[in-house]
């Protein structure tokens, strides 16, 4: 599978697990009310949909033109820490904003969530890559 087909499948299945993981984390976790966790999840699922869709097209681009193919776990650990990094720039003041807290909590919010989904984007995009196959762009 490749092209916009890869790329929508892959976001759709990323956030639709993501927001399971995402709401529970926020419930159980940092103790909000499954009405706000779940309001929060949805919402930044939907950004993190959009970012994600984004950021794989401009990594895919940058990808096809680099010398090496394939995908190293370097490679692999470039791409979790971009788009998580990217994500934290986004998600901190909707956090903030939407949850009544300030914005040094949402960070610290978001970093828990962060170094989860840091490690949830390598497996899930390693998982992804075994099922469907390397994008064009990792092909040799």
């Amino acid at each position: 599978m490749q092209g916009l087909k890869r790329k929508i499948v892959y976001a759709s299945l990323f956030e639709l697990i993501a927001i399971g993981l995402t709401s529970s984390l926020l419930m159980f976790g940092a103790g909000h009310d499954a009405g706000h966790a779940g309001v929060a999840a949805v919402v930044s699922s939907t950004i993190a949909f959009v970012w994600n869709f984004a950021y794989n097209y401009a990594f895919e681009a940058w990808e096809a033109r680099q010398p090496a193919r394939g995908r190293d776990w370097k490679r692999r650990v470039l791409h979790a820490v971009g788009f998580e990094g990217g994500l934290v720039l986004l998600l901190v003041p909707l956090f903030a904003w939407w949850l009544a807290i300030s914005l040094w909590q949402a960070l610290l919010l978001d970093i828990g969530l962060l170094l989860f989904f840091m490690v949830y984007t390598y497996l899930f995009a390693l998982a992804f890559d075994r099922v469907f196959g390397l994008p064009a762009s990792a092909q040799a």
